[in-house]
């Protein structure tokens, strides 16, 4: 599924479309509903900067199984586990 964001709603918000994906996964990360590794890739971002993200904007982080399980399985992939 895709979603358009209207460049009106672009233009009105002062924001691009990677501020726009940052603000929806920020928001929807801290209501629960995605895990800090899917809204790091819906933000587009690596795990670590969204997480500055967050820290910036003083949102704790919600480090559940999920996140673990895949912090582990990048390990694999990059050879370090």
């Amino acid at each position: 599924m895709s979603v358009v964001v209207p460049d009106e709603i672009l233009t009105a918000t002062g924001m691009n479309e990677t501020q726009m994906r940052q603000e929806i996964a920020v928001m929807l990360f801290q209501r629960d509903k995605l895990t800090l590794a899917q809204a790091s890739r819906f933000a587009g971002m690596h795990r670590v900067a969204f997480q500055h993200l967050l820290a910036s904007r003083h949102i704790p982080v919600h480090y559940g199984l999920e996140d673990f399980e895949q912090d582990i399985q990048n390990l694999r992939e990059m050879g370090r586990l």
